[in-house]
């Protein structure tokens, strides 16, 4: 599962970097798009090191705020940030008509990177207190 959880979060950096790209070059609603599959895939990147996995991204969304936000391993603003990153994605995909501005774009980016370094700094916490653990039982 460590591979898998390496894996997305890469990923999830890909899709970060795609986004600042797109942001930079003024594709505001594809820098949403990526904004989101960051903060998505980095949340995938913590279930797989559970082992647990959900077709819907609205299960996934659900775990990750049941799991980690109510049980205080984040901090709340980041069930807002994947909240608005969903529906941002969803209405830029799919609302006809629907008009990102930079503003927005970059709001969205911005929390995307925070996101990813929680999410990151997180897992390198847990890495090394599951390393600490497998020394001392040695």
């Amino acid at each position: 599962m460590r591979d898998l959880t390496k894996y997305r979060l890469e990923r999830s950096a890909e899709f970060l970097d795609e986004s600042k790209m797109l942001l930079e070059n003024g594709s505001f609603k594809g820098s949403i798009n990526r904004s989101y599959y960051a903060i998505f895939t980095a949340v995938r990147a913590l279930l797989a090191e559970k082992e647990v996995d959900f077709k819907k991204h609205s299960a996934v969304i659900s775990y990750f705020r049941r799991e980690y936000i109510r049980l205080e391993r984040f901090d709340k603003k980041y069930s807002d940030y994947i909240g608005d990153a969903f529906r941002f994605r969803n209405n830029s995909d799919y609302a006809d008509f629907f008009i990102v501005s930079r503003e927005e774009a970059e709001t969205q980016y911005n929390n995307a990177a925070e996101f990813y370094g929680a999410i990151k700094n997180y897992l390198e916490n847990l890495g090394n207190a599951t390393e600490k653990i497998s020394s001392a039982d040695t």
